[in-house]
């Protein structure tokens, strides 16, 4: 790859992530129009990458381009959330009752190490941390069962779960709640007992997306 074409796509991708997290973070809500040269002044960088990075939102169902009116931030609806976490329940109970079953003790080690920093990070109230470990615990458990197409499944919506387990730890009682799921979850799967980790993770999942809706983050009432 040319030189100039690396540094494009390098650019692209920054403001791809810069843009990205606005729009699951709750600071460019629904309807939100994002205008290529408005944001090409504010990053200080050319239209190009801009309209590239805008593409890959697009591409991802963050944002919807309008014809002659350029691109516009989706929302996500509360039937959206619903499917979401039902589709989640049914896998993710599934991945933890397999990682109950499949689990290496390197992958236990690492499990207990992320639950620790939560832990650690949520009794010094920094919440962002917090939710920075949930991916890596969720993820953790997902690839100790042992099942690429589950991962495979999973990623296919893995914006819409970014931005709901964001939102789940918008608040220290939020938090709160999760961590303590998280560690009933991980005790589950410590001691190999299936069903009771395939339960926990229903409920962690169903706490989850009342968090979610109770947050009211980029929740719409439709497309």
């Amino acid at each position: 790859m040319a030189k100039d074409a690396k540094e494009k796509t390098t650019s692209a991708q920054k403001i791809f992530h810069v843009l990205e997290e606005a729009i699951l973070s709750g600071e460019y809500v629904s309807g939100t129009p994002l205008i290529e040269a408005k944001l090409s002044l504010e990053l200080g960088v050319s239209r190009t990458p801009v309209r590239e990075a805008i593409r890959q939102l697009e591409l991802d169902g963050l944002v919807r381009v309008v014809p002659n009116c350029g691109a516009v931030v989706i929302g996500i609806s509360e039937k959206d959330i619903e499917d979401i976490y039902t589709i989640r329940q049914k896998i993710e109970s599934l991945s933890a009752g397999w990682a109950a079953e499949r689990i290496t003790q390197e992958e236990l080690d690492d499990l207990k190490l992320v639950l620790e920093l939560q832990e650690f990070y949520l009794s010094k109230k920094d919440f962002s941390q917090v939710y920075l470990l949930d991916s890596q615990f969720h993820e953790t458990i997902n690839k100790a069962c042992r099942s690429d197409v589950l991962n495979s499944t999973l990623s296919s919506y893995h914006r819409h779960i970014k931005r709901a387990r964001r939102n789940s730890f918008a608040h220290e009682n939020q938090a709160i709640a999760a961590v303590l799921e998280h560690r009933a979850i991980f005790d589950a799967i410590l001691q190999k007992k299936t069903s009771i980790a395939e339960e926990k993770m229903l409920v962690h999942i169903e706490n989850a997306k009342e968090r979610f809706l109770q947050s009211g983050i980029g929740v719409v009432s439709a497309h």
